[in-house]
């Protein structure tokens, strides 16, 4: 609870920091991965774990003003985004990725892009997925995700003519080790 306060204190900060003029109005984006599933292939529920950390999701975002929420056309993201999409009232809109990552990342940018300036969505992906939607979105290169990586949740803000701002942090249960040492060799490179 300490960590999800933490992590939105930090939101907040970095949403109020800037000076903004009221016709350029900030986007932000919060991006997860999906929560920890039951099996490697195919399309699996999630695991125990992962519903534990879907509900921390909702708990991190309980008072963060989401209007959107975008998911691909798997179970595990739809589950992930399930408490967040009950909290607020909301209902996700999947964005397939069956024509392949890019056409997918393309999409989910263009779908935020035509929210009206100011708004704030959630987007559930995957671990390859995240790094094409903050890239079509104008952010920094970040690569995919580790395979046991789960906690890192990225918050994204777009204004126009500024530069796209990024944070990287993490929410609900802390990634196995494993996951911490791949996330500091991904980095590296």
């Amino acid at each position: 609870m300490i960590r999800a306060r933490s992590f939105l204190l930090v939101v907040f900060v970095l949403a109020a920091a800037a000076p903004r003029v009221v016709s350029a109005q900030a986007t932000t984006v919060i991006l997860v991965r999906h929560a920890e599933k039951l099996a490697e292939s195919g399309d699996p529920d999630l695991s125990a774990a992962g519903e534990r950390r879907a509900e921390a999701l909702s708990t991190v975002l309980a008072d963060f003003p989401l209007e959107a929420i975008f998911v691909s056309q798997y179970r595990r993201t739809l589950q992930t985004a399930a408490p967040t999409a009950t909290a607020l009232g909301l209902t996700p809109v999947a964005i397939p990725i069956t024509s392949g990552v890019p056409a997918q990342a393309a999409a989910t940018a263009a779908a935020i892009r035509a929210m009206p300036a100011g708004s704030a969505a959630l987007v559930v992906g995957h671990s390859n997925t995240l790094g094409a939607i903050i890239a079509a979105l104008g952010g920094p290169a970040v690569g995919d995700l580790c395979d046991a990586e789960y906690a890192t949740i990225f918050v994204v803000e777009t204004a126009p003519a500024s530069p796209v701002r990024l944070l990287r942090a993490t929410y609900g249960a802390p990634d196995p080790p494993a996951a911490v040492a791949c996330q500091r060799t991904m980095r590296q490179r």
